[in-house]
């Protein structure tokens, strides 16, 4: 099934040009998977040259065509799921019900977006004087420079592809080499559907290698990135000096909130099914849960209840809901995080530990006691990890809801709705979700603030990204 994933530049897959590779593992064994192409400096020369000629054919196809061309890819991606899902969860680990939904999504993303290139309209401003004609025109910004994560191998790079090709820009993906051949088959669909050739490329490698060489070029006209707040700050600073339009997708730490007045059951239930989706590696996964004070323990019982019933295995196995953590890096980070949190007190409820010696699964785990001294309530721990935190009064959650940098995704339950206008009002967030879990929709905005980011990934606002706002004025003679 899994076969060595190549580089796509100018409509052709094949190797780097020194020959160079890179090991893909499967997360839930540690055993070898295949080997993906690791691109250099002459591969994204080609890249780049393929990258600006596609650019000139696809902005000048119409918006009706390429919306048909990208209608045609979202129905190659259904028919071809099954297959592709096995792959993700062999390179990724999450189980084969969680990759066939991340597909399922990404069809309707490109569907959403092909309406949407059908939609980027201009405006006709009233004139002052007579014979004047004043037009706002939206134009492609040009090539882009994408960059996305191991998280949501195909769900990272449907938005910035499909955003980029309504608009009629072409496009680099630098995409995930711990993940690569899904992310390849998401490519695959574009090519086979009819993209012309340099429209989309594909290439993998080292990160900051390609990042530092991309970004700078004079052929990349846009960057968007998605990935950790420390290297998006790095990479918008050298976006910044070129001048260069960014969207940054960055990590988040999400509160949340529980009112005494809320439905336990309902929201105990989402917030453990969203916690532990993707075994916790999801930047908008709800990390902070702050329950007011009288319903506390009932809610915490709750929610451990449910933890403990998740089944930890590999995702290709039936019954597993949980699968490993991409790599064994991630068990490193879960278990320095909770060891330094239970050295300053936190108590552990449920899990806390490696599981086996084999992979990188790892239980899912529940804290309480805990303060802001504790690392894992200021770093994101992208994990399968709950911190469980009382508070007595709306403003005390406000205050901590707030008082990291980040401002990514965050939700409430509450029966009020006087306390959800409220709630919704105070939290600093670019998205908030309240009695459901109702992010990530393809036309439903998605990004964060401060910290978090800027720019949105989801609805009309992910296409402004890619167009350029040209005013034109004339007079009749």
């Amino acid at each position: 099934m899994y076969s060595d994933v190549s580089l796509f530049i100018d409509g052709a897959w094949g190797p780097s040009a020194a020959g160079k590779v890179l090991t893909v593992i499967n997360p839930a064994t540690g055993d070898k998977l295949g080997t993906v192409a690791h691109a250099e400096i002459p591969d994204l020369d080609r890249a780049l040259a393929a990258a600006e000629k596609g650019f000139a054919v696809w902005r000048k196809m119409s918006a009706y065509d390429r919306a048909k061309i990208m209608r045609k890819a979202a129905d190659l991606i259904r028919t071809r799921a099954d297959d592709i899902a096995r792959l993700m969860t062999q390179e990724q680990g999450k189980p084969l019900a969680e990759a066939k939904g991340e597909i399922g999504v990404a069809s309707d993303v490109i569907d959403w977006f092909a309406e949407e290139a059908k939609r980027a309209y201009g405006r006709v401003i009233p004139a002052r004087a007579d014979g004047v004609y004043q037009l706002v025109i939206k134009e492609p910004v040009g090539p882009v420079a994408c960059f996305t994560p191991w998280n949501f191998p195909i769900n990272q790079a449907v938005r910035k592809i499909s955003a980029a090709l309504a608009a009629g820009c072409s496009v680099i993906l630098k995409g995930p080499e711990e993940t690569p051949a899904s992310c390849a088959e998401l490519v695959r669909a574009y090519a086979d559907a009819g993209v012309p050739a340099g429209v989309v490329n594909l290439v993998f490698g080292v990160p900051a290698e390609i990042s530092e060489y991309l970004i700078p070029h004079p052929v990349i006209r846009k960057i968007s990135f998605t990935g950790s707040t420390v290297v998006g700050k790095q990479l918008a600073a050298l976006a910044g000096l070129h001048m260069k339009r960014v969207t940054m997708e960055l990590g988040g730490h999400a509160p949340a909130i529980v009112f005494d007045d809320a439905d336990l059951e309902v929201a105990s239930k989402i917030l453990a099914a969203n916690k532990f989706r993707n075994a916790g590696q999801v930047c908008v996964s709800p990390t902070r849960f702050l329950v007011q004070e009288k319903v506390f323990d009932d809610f915490v019982g709750r929610f451990v209840a449910l933890a403990e019933k998740i089944k930890v295995g590999d995702g290709q196995e039936a019954g597993s809901t949980m699968g490993p953590l991409a790599n064994p890096r991630r068990v490193s980070a879960m278990e320095g995080f909770i060891a330094d949190a239970v050295q300053k007190g936190a108590e552990v409820k449920t899990g806390g530990k490696r599981i086996g010696n084999k992979g990188n699964f790892f239980e899912p785990t529940v804290l309480t006691n805990l303060n802001r001294d504790m690392r894992v309530m200021n770093e994101e721990p992208f994990g399968p990890l709950a911190l469980m935190v009382p508070f007595k009064s709306f403003d005390d959650v406000v205050e901590e809801a707030n008082r990291l940098p980040f401002g990514l995704a965050s939700y409430a339950y509450t029966r009020s709705v006087k306390t959800a206008n409220a709630i919704a009002a105070r939290v600093e967030a670019g998205m908030m979700s309240i009695n459901h879990h109702g992010l990530a929709l393809p036309e439903v905005p998605f990004g964060g603030i401060k910290d978090s980011g800027y720019g949105s990934e989801g609805g009309l606002e992910a296409i402004e990204a890619y167009l350029n706002t040209k005013f034109v004025t004339q007079a009749s003679l």
